[in-house]
């Protein structure tokens, strides 16, 4: 019974830590996650994009998370392998310094963080506002798990249960090893593993140099974790954390044979044995940056492992084929997963007609602009299939919910089909304007305009994910992000109109252009949000009438 109880505590324990981990985080994604894009390939000197790795793993709370996004990235070419993998390498090394800030005893802030984060949460309307709680929260909440985990540990440290596995640990380093490994791939948070290690060590429930292989392997089952999850992407996006996995994997390996076969650790025992695991693994990621001036050279041999595939590329040739398949439509719900996997293709089409269109702001390029409404024209052949799809399905066969969901599936290809026109017939020609008539932004509204470009572009990923998933939660932030475009555009027509006022010349010459693009966007991610509406109305969260509803009235107030 004793130990069911045990087992059920630290089962406890751990999944408060994780889920608070995971609450900060996604408190930080949604408040800033669109600015992400430009902050990672600013830059491409590998020193410079070691410490924007390290900022984002600090604000992110995961240095997985982060060469999540470089995986992406790297996949349409938006940032080379060289400054990717700098990224991720000094994104590791910020989660270790973050660590070090975690491992302190805060106990005396829990009280006043879950006081300001909740007043935050609950309360506030704004929308960072209510993020900033979120994350208020999520680090009150890791501090209260540390807590329950140095109290659960505490009744059975004179036990033999725990001593056994311990001294097991201390003596087997390899097994140690494998078990952070292990524990790392598993929570999908290195963090979380680490910050366990640090407390089982500082009440003696584990020695510590069984808590430094376990630390070691950690920083292993953290690189397994990115390369686990792109395994579906292009080779190109999984390059870098391949490269991140072979030089972790290497120096974990070779430092964890190092600090139990040489007398290192008695050196570095100072300050504790909790504070010896901290700067075993602070000091291990910095000196993996040892390797940024190599990480160049490190493309070719990975490339040759991770070749690029004569299939891959007939893979992007195809999305201008249609996935329609006509040999089932006698069967309903075959039919309708055809159908929403041709809305998927349509989206991404779009997607990519969207990415490139500030890029054009700035330099307009007619070969590219020419390959965008050529992309336009498959989203059109596209809608016009799935029109003659739905038409075509055997309706005798259809149930009254499955008549309803090819309408509305049927709609949302009508609203992306709009969102391409909003780009080739408005966001285009205006670009072209721009380049004509050398009209010029100011800083600040060139600003303005990337950031609500980029989290358009955030939008339709969060779209793509509804759109699949059909999940409640985020549809309701998906609508939530349409509230805040409007808000966006309003600000940005304020600050627009104030640099008027002020006489700015550089601002009178482009105010047409800034208006019309700043609307057209809001446009465009209306379109894409629609996807939202009707999920939230069969979940009950939306009524007949939205007049009533907070969104809608920040939009007349944008509109007035």
């Amino acid at each position: 019974m004793t130990i069911l109880s045990f087992l059920t505590q630290l089962a406890g324990a751990t999944m408060l830590l994780l889920f608070a981990v995971r609450m900060v985080r996604t408190g930080i994604e949604r408040a800033f996650g669109a600015s992400f894009h430009r902050a990672m390939t600013n830059t491409q000197n590998p020193f410079k994009a070691a410490g924007t790795g390290l900022v984002l793993a600090v604000i992110l709370q995961s240095s997985a998370a982060v060469a999540l996004l470089v995986a992406g990235f790297a996949g349409t070419e938006t940032i080379t392998f060289a400054a990717g993998l700098a990224v991720v390498l000094g994104a590791d090394l910020g989660s270790a310094l973050l660590i070090q800030v975690l491992s302190f005893k805060l106990e005396w802030l829990v009280p006043i963080l879950l006081a300001v984060g909740g007043g935050f949460f609950i309360k506030s309307e704004g929308r960072k506002f209510k993020q900033a709680g979120r994350i208020i929260l999520g680090i009150a909440f890791i501090l209260i798990s540390l807590r329950f985990l140095r109290e659960t540990m505490a009744p059975i440290q004179d036990s033999a249960f725990l001593p056994s596995i311990a001294g097991y640990l201390a003596k087997d380093f390899i097994s140690a090893f494998l078990v952070g490994v292990a524990l790392a791939f598993v929570m999908h948070s290195s963090v979380a593993v680490i910050l366990m290690c640090v407390t089982l060590v500082a009440i003696s429930a584990i020695p510590v140099n069984a808590g430094v292989s376990l630390v070691l392997g950690a920083n292993l089952g953290s690189a397994l974790i990115p390369l686990w999850l792109t395994r579906g992407m292009s080779p190109m996006s999984r390059r870098v954390p391949l490269a991140n996995l072979l030089l972790r994997g290497t120096g974990a390996v070779v430092a964890l044979f190092a600090i139990n076969r040489l007398p290192i650790l008695p050196y570095m025992s100072a300050m504790g044995e909790a504070q010896t695991l901290v700067t075993v693994h602070i000091t291990f990621n910095a000196l993996l940056l040892l390797s940024l001036p190599f990480c160049k050279a490190l493309r070719h041999p990975v490339a040759q492992f991770l070749p690029d595939h004569d299939i891959e590329a007939q893979g992007v040739l195809r999305t201008n084929v249609s996935v329609l398949d006509e040999s089932v439509l006698d069967r309903p719900q075959l039919a309708l997963a055809t159908m929403k996997r041709e809305v998927l293709r349509m989206a991404q089409v779009v997607e990519t007609m969207m990415r490139p269109v500030m890029d054009n702001y700035r330099d307009y390029d007619k070969s590219q602009v020419s390959a965008i409404k050529m992309q336009d024209e498959v989203v059109n052949q596209a809608l016009d299939d799935i029109r003659r799809y739905t038409a075509a399905l055997h309706t005798e066969n259809l149930r009254k919910y499955d008549q309803k969901q090819a309408r509305q599936l049927t709609e949302y290809a009508i609203a992306i089909e709009s969102a391409g026109d909003i780009i080739v017939k408005r966001l285009l020609p205006m670009a072209k304007e721009k380049s004509d008539n050398r009209i010029r932004f100011s800083k600040a509204g060139r600003e303005e305009l990337l950031s609500i470009h980029e989290r358009v572009v955030a939008n339709m990923a969060l779209a793509f994910n509804v759109l699949i998933s059909d999940d409640l939660e985020s549809a309701r932030l998906l609508l939530e992000e349409k509230s805040e475009m409007a808000r966006m555009e309003r600000r940005s027509r304020k600050r627009h109109l104030q640099r008027l006022s002020e006489g700015a010349q550089i601002s009178f010459e482009s105010s047409d252009i800034h208006l019309e693009t700043v609307r057209a966007l809001r446009e465009f991610n209306s379109h894409i949000a629609a996807v939202a509406y009707p999920i939230l109305y069969r979940g009950g969260q939306l009524l007949e009438t939205r007049l009533i509803q907070g969104i809608d009235r920040e939009e007349m107030d944008v509109e007035s």
